[in-house]
């Protein structure tokens, strides 16, 4: 270590090493807003959710499920599925926007 080392305190800097570490900032802050939402709309909440769901799905070629396990797999398809079907999630159905 050097003089400067003992002279700095770095801790409460937060420097994302890599663009993964700012994505994941950056879905970690989208997730306390959702939530926040949530409190005092939970619907408007799930609108949200639904909303980026598709757009996720959208942006990655139709492929976003596959990326989920689980309950949220199942849940994911099924709101995939309304907008597809031109239902739910308040956006356009793929191949309509």
């Amino acid at each position: 270590m050097t003089t400067i080392d003992y002279l700095v305190d770095d801790s409460d800097i937060d420097v994302p090493i890599d663009d993964r570490d700012e994505g994941e900032r950056r879905a970690q802050e989208l997730a306390h807003r959702i939530r926040m939402v949530a409190v005092v709309d939970p619907e408007h909440a799930q609108r949200l959710v639904d909303e980026l769901i598709v757009a996720l799905d959208v942006a990655l070629g139709g492929t976003f499920s596959e990326h989920l396990d689980g309950p949220a797999r199942e849940a994911a398809e099924r709101v995939i599925q309304k907008s597809r079907n031109g239902h739910g999630a308040g956006i356009s159905p793929l191949g309509n926007s």
